[in-house]
């Protein structure tokens, strides 16, 4: 899962999870699941801020510069 897919299943957690008919178990589920694509989109983030940080040490152009 990309880093934009885990934020867009994210999003969609919060919205199930805001439907007040939804059960308490279903509402743990979700909860439970969004924790792990949570964890590891945080892990994907860390892994490019790693990247982008060898880059600028190494005397290159790092892509935030661009923008």
């Amino acid at each position: 899962m990309t880093i934009e897919e885990s934020f867009a299943y994210l999003d969609e957690v919060i919205r199930k999870m805001e439907d007040p008919d939804i059960s308490l178990e279903d509402s743990f589920s979700l909860y439970e699941k969004g924790m792990k694509v949570l964890k590891e989109a945080g892990m994907a983030v860390d892994e490019v801020e790693k990247k982008v940080r060898l880059i600028d040490e190494e005397g290159r152009e790092s892509e935030t510069d661009d923008q």
